[in-house]
Formats: C-alpha cells, sequence, structure tokens
C-alpha cells in the first residue's frame, strides 16, 4: 500500500499577470520504506509538489487533484483538509526536513525545548518525559553527549549537526513519510556522505518513506530506489534509479545527466592549459603566501583562534587555484585575507606587490581595482534596491571608471552580453532573475574592471546541475577571455577538477595537499584527501553502491 499517492495534481499561483501553474497533472506513489527522488531544475514544481504533501501551500496557490496520505488514521486527502486537519497530520502522518537548518530552527530557544514543542503539540505530556525523547531521539541521530547538548542553542551546532537536528524532529512522532527538501545542498561532502547515511537508517530502522528534493544527482545515486523527473511542472519521466540512470528515455533527463560534472573530467583540459602557460616566460606570482597565519582574538578571556596556520602557496597570472576543504578548514578566510578583508597576523602574504601583513588600507586601496570578488549567494550580495545593471556599474562608477549608472551603462550591456544576458534584463531588480541568471550578473559585476585576481567564494554551490554546467562554461569562456587569474575555493572536488590548473586541500586550517587535478584527485597521498574524495557521490548507482563500502572501510581504518 502506497504511504502517499499524488493523483493529477496541479497547482497554480495568483499572479498579477494571472495565473501561473506551477504543477500541471503531476501523479506519483511512494511505497513504504522507499526512497523516491525527486529532481528537475529550479521551477520545474518539485519543491511545490513537495509542500502540498504537508499543505505548506501559501494562501495565493489553489491545488486541485487529490494527495492520499496512509497513515494510523487511515486514508487522507491533504488536498481537501482544514487548517486545523492539516497541523494533526504534520508529524505524525507526514514531516518535512527543510533545506536550510539555520533558518528552520528557533536561534532563542534551545534545540531541547524545539523537540519537546513538537511532542507537546500533539499530546499531554510532561516536561520530564519530553525532555527525555528528545534526548534519545538526538541519540538516535548521532548527535554526541546529547544529555548536555540538548540545552544548546542552534549556533552552537555545526551545519551538519544543524541538520541531524532537524531530522530529529522529523523523526520524533514516528511519520510514516519524511518530505525533504534538498537536505545537503549547503554540506560539505565529508558531512554530505553522513547526513545521507542517517537518511538511509530513517528508512531502515525508522521505517519511513522518503520523498527526496535534490538537484545534486550524485546523491540520487546513492540514496533513491526511485527517480521522477520534472521538467516546467510537468512529470517528464519515472523510473527506477538503475534504469534512469544507465538507460534515460527522454531527452531533457539525458541533458540533466550529461550536466553532471565528474572527477577527471577537467584533467585534458587543465593539462592542455598548463602545458600552454609553461611554454610562457615565468612571471612573478599575483599572490605568494610563505607560513601565512591568520588568528581570531578569543572572547570572554579565551585564546585566539588559529583559522590558517602556516600555509604557502602561488598564484601566478593566468592560473585558477582551486582551494578545496570543508567548513572550518580556512577556505573563505584565506579569500577575504588576499582581498584585504581579514587581517593577517603572521607570516607573508603578498597580493599584487603589497605585503598584506600589517598593510594600512590607504596603501592597499589603489589595489582594489585590480580584484574581483564572487560571492556565494548573489541573493544576498546584491542590494535589493538597485537594478542589475545599476548593481553591475557600482564598481565602474566608485573607481571613477564612469560618473553615474547611466553614463555606465553602455559598458554594462556589454558586460551583461559577456556574460550572456540579454541587455533588457539590466533593468530588472535581481528577485526577478533566477538563480543562475544571478549568479551572472554576479560575474559581470566582478569582471567589470577588468580584474587581473578573481576571487570565487564557492559561486555554484546553490545552483541546479543544468544551470551549474551553463555558468562554469561561462567562467572557464571569461577566464580564457579576459586572463585573469583565479582562487577557485569549493568544497566540490568535481566541480574544481573541471576548472583548476593546481588544487590544494586545507585541513584545519593546514594545506595538506596541493598538485594538478592528476596529482591530487587522481592519486591522493594524504588520507584526508582520501576521504574527501571518498565522500564525493558520483551520478552512477552501481560505481556509487562500491564508493559507499570503500568510504566506510576508509573510516573504520581511521577509527
Amino acid at each position: 500500500m502506497s504511504v502517499v499517492d499524488i493523483r493529477d495534481l496541479e497547482v497554480s499561483f495568483a499572479s498579477d499577470a494571472g495565473a501561473v501553474k506551477a504543477v500541471d497533472g503531476v501523479s506519483l506513489q511512494v511505497e513504504r520504506g522507499e526512497v523516491l527522488a525527486i529532481v528537475g531544475e529550479s521551477g520545474s514544481g518539485k519543491t511545490v509538489t513537495a509542500k502540498t504533501i504537508l499543505g505548506l501551500l501559501p494562501e495565493t496557490a489553489t491545488a486541485t487533484g487529490a494527495v492520499v496520505l496512509s497513515g494510523e488514521g487511515g486514508a487522507t486527502n491533504v488536498v481537501a483538509l482544514s487548517r486545523a486537519k492539516l497541523r494533526e497530520i504534520r508529524g505524525r502522518e507526514v514531516a518535512m526536513v527543510f533545506q536550510e537548518p539555520s533558518t528552520a530552527l528557533n536561534p532563542v530557544y534551545t534545540v531541547g525545548w524545539q523537540i519537546a514543542e513538537g511532542i507537546r503539540a500533539h499530546g499531554r505530556v510532561s516536561r520530564k518525559d519530553a525532555r527525555e525523547q528528545a534526548i534519545d531521539i538526538l541519540r538516535r541521530v548521532g548527535i554526541p553527549e546529547p544529555e548536555k547538548r540538548v540545552d544548546y542553542y542552534p549556533h552552537q551546532f555545526s551545519g551538519g549537526q544543524k541538520q541531524r537536528v532537524v531530522i530529529a524532529m522529523a523523526l520524533l512522532l514516528n511519520p510514516g513519510l519524511i518530505v525533504a527538501d534538498e537536505p545537503t545542498t549547503a554540506l560539505d561532502v565529508t558531512v554530505q556522505a553522513e547526513i545521507l547515511d542517517l537518511l538511509r537508517r530513517c528508512r531502515d530502522e525508522f521505517g519511513a518513506a522518503i520523498v527526496l528534493i535534490t538537484h545534486n544527482m550524485g546523491v540520487v545515486a546513492d540514496l533513491a530506489d526511485r527517480v521522477a523527473v520534472m521538467y516546467q511542472g510537468k512529470l517528464v519521466e519515472q523510473a527506477d534509479t538503475r534504469t534512469l540512470f544507465s538507460a534515460p528515455t527522454q531527452q531533457y533527463t539525458k541533458d540533466l545527466l550529461a550536466a553532471v560534472p565528474y572527477v577527471g573530467q577537467g584533467s585534458a583540459k587543465t593539462a592542455a592549459r598548463a602545458a600552454a602557460r609553461s611554454a610562457a616566460p615565468e612571471a612573478a606570482p599575483l599572490v605568494s603566501a610563505r607560513d601565512l597565519v591568520i588568528e581570531f582574538p578569543g572572547r570572554l578571556g579565551r585564546g585566539a583562534f588559529r583559522a590558517v596556520n602556516g600555509v604557502s602557496f602561488d598564484i601566478r597570472a593566468g592560473e585558477v587555484l582551486g582551494l578545496v576543504g570543508e567548513s572550518g578548514s580556512g577556505k573563505t578566510t584565506i579569500g577575504r585575507a588576499i582581498a584585504g578583508l581579514t587581517k593577517v597576523s603572521g607570516g607573508s602574504l603578498e597580493v599584487l606587490g603589497t605585503e598584506m601583513n600589517g598593510v594600512k588600507e590607504r596603501a592597499f586601496k589603489p589595489h582594489r581595482v585590480d580584484i574581483g570578488f564572487v560571492f556565494q549567494d548573489p541573493a544576498s550580495s546584491f542590494n535589493p534596491l538597485l537594478t542589475i545593471a545599476q548593481a553591475v556599474a557600482e564598481p565602474l562608477v566608485v573607481h571613477g571608471r564612469a560618473g553615474n549608472a547611466a553614463e555606465a551603462r553602455p559598458k554594462v550591456d556589454e558586460l551583461l552580453e559577456a556574460v550572456q544576458l540579454p541587455r533588457a534584463y539590466g533593468d530588472r531588480y535581481p528577485h526577478e532573475l533566477s538563480g543562475g541568471q544571478r549568479q551572472r550578473a554576479s560575474l559581470a559585476r566582478a569582471i567589470a574592471l577588468s580584474p587581473k585576481l578573481l576571487i570565487a567564494d564557492e559561486p555554484t554551490s546553490a545552483l541546479d546541475v543544468s544551470v551549474q554546467a551553463r555558468v562554469l562554461e561561462l567562467f572557464a569562456e571569461l577566464q580564457d577571455e579576459f586572463g585573469f587569474a583565479c582562487l577557485f575555493i569549493s568544497h566540490d572536488l568535481a566541480v574544481v577538477d573541471l576548472l583548476a590548473d593546481r588544487i590544494a586541500v586545507l585541513y584545519r586550517g593546514d594545506l595538506v595537499e596541493e598538485g594538478t587535478g592528476a596529482e591530487v584527485l587522481g592519486s591522493p597521498k594524504h588520507p584526508y584527501t582520501q576521504r574527501l574524495l571518498a565522500s564525493l557521490p558520483v551520478p552512477d548507482p552501481v560505481a556509487q553502491a562500491k564508493r559507499r563500502e570503500e568510504l566506510r572501510a576508509l573510516r573504520d581504518r581511521e577509527r
């Protein structure tokens, strides 16, 4: 018997321009103990479909068709339920794991209080019993010292642990179905592997069916039993995981799988670039770090925290250095130090001929024109009150290349065309662009002053695979055309392999390995690099099953 049976579901949203159809005649079933992955690019309707299962659509939405949940209380059509009835089934029959745990958890309450709140909302339970249940569920999802950490606030947990807490809240009342919306998007590959193992345990030990919403095809290959592919609100293909990956029938599915980067894909390209560069005369590096140390002062009498510990590397003109490692390894700190946004504590960091250790802003300011920065989340890096054209023109105005945004518009139009955005998009506001379009606009802003050095901090981590492929292709073209050197920060090894001439691996502030993609990813020497590589899911269910066993063996050896 199906845990959820979706029949001819249609969802439309009211707008000033009329009704916009987000889901168009979708029919899906999920069996008990099964993991169904729903994939597709942004705007395909996958998240709207998932939220309909919990009745979480906004008031502007109109849903028709049926979403039948089968639980202890019998069969229930969610689409026809009142708000009071929806509150009863949420948590008991179906629960949701949200994409960003930091926004799903309330920062002013302890995680124990928030878990207990879910228990008390569905029945009369004493405060002591609710606390005991909270400790037990935290232990079952792998939170260390649950008796102590039940009284911690969300900010006292790492990203992966926060996601475990959110999963614990979803499992609390033992629902038959868990809807997981992009549960690993913002996580490092090592933490992602742990969360996927936990979701697998949810299925095997708790007996929960899972609807997995994701754009990561490696995650799909690792966890899903069946896959449903959506495009522009319609269900275009549905098959078991092995069949879909080995013999997709629809062109959209084939394109989606072809867009997935994999380790080894960029080796030939970067080797050719390296050979061409070695034939050119050796030039002084644009960035040179020697025993670089960056510390942050401690608070309330605590000692300083060392984020970067004696790191040495060079970035030469026209070269792309990929910096990889998990959260907290010091990647972004190094990028910010190169841009003059974080102070250097020790050692030497020379950027464009200027020593950053002890540098004054007045001395470094003339060099800012030669440095571009692409941020991880373009939505938060753009001023929502400025049009895209005004935002892209900002560096030109600040550095005196143009008197105002209107005067800079011809140059802005050229930049938008360079990143493959129509000129008319310059008159739109950031919220009117898709994620991929915003990232292209962010690239246009970063190259506006023709910088010698570009710092790209996780520029594709939040993008769908098809959009990511286009942005990476565009990035490579711009790098070839403008010839800027680049520090490319990422936790996705396949993306770095595609773009970088050399790869440097950071682990807890130490540089543990450096070399070409073939050297670092082809034959990693450091145990951390080996674990990082083994944690990266590949878009092949058969190969991924083997890699999962290899990763488990690697973890056992480390213990």
